[in-house]
């Protein structure tokens, strides 16, 4: 049973809590070699440029095989260029797929025979992979 007392507390309580979409804490990489200067910190958070910050942005994205049940997930991050994404997807979807043979040609409009790379962005809108440049 809760009194209006109670209530009116937890309120209270909520209201002066951090939101839970802000982290109370950011610790630095440890494996990272930058200096400890001033450029290219957030002060605020304690973080540098180099640091994994992108990886626990950036989720991995869900890749669906048009006809098949199982998704697959892949994290950006994790790659350079779309040439490496491609070969990631081959290696992926299609069977007996070799990482050595014919990766100098490879790229999203070959990466899977007879598929296309799209993407759905915020709205909705499905689009091509590979018509924005890779940064």
């Amino acid at each position: 049973m809760f009194h209006q007392d109670n209530t009116t507390q937890q309120r209270r309580d909520t209201t002066t809590r951090t939101p839970s979409f802000m982290p109370n804490t950011l610790s630095r990489n440890p494996n990272s070699s930058s200096s400890s200067g001033a450029a290219g910190r957030f002060p605020r958070f304690g973080l540098n440029v180099d640091d994994d910050l992108v990886s626990s942005v950036v989720p991995p994205v869900t890749v669906v095989l048009e006809g098949r049940s199982i998704c697959q997930r892949v994290s950006l991050d994790k790659h350079e260029s779309y040439q490496s994404l491609a070969l990631v997807l081959r290696q992926m979807f299609v069977d007996g797929a070799d990482s050595t043979s014919g990766t100098d040609d490879l790229d999203l409009s070959n990466a899977i025979p007879g598929h296309l790379i799209a993407y759905e962005d915020m709205e909705n809108d499905l689009l091509l992979a590979g018509d924005l440049s890779w940064k």
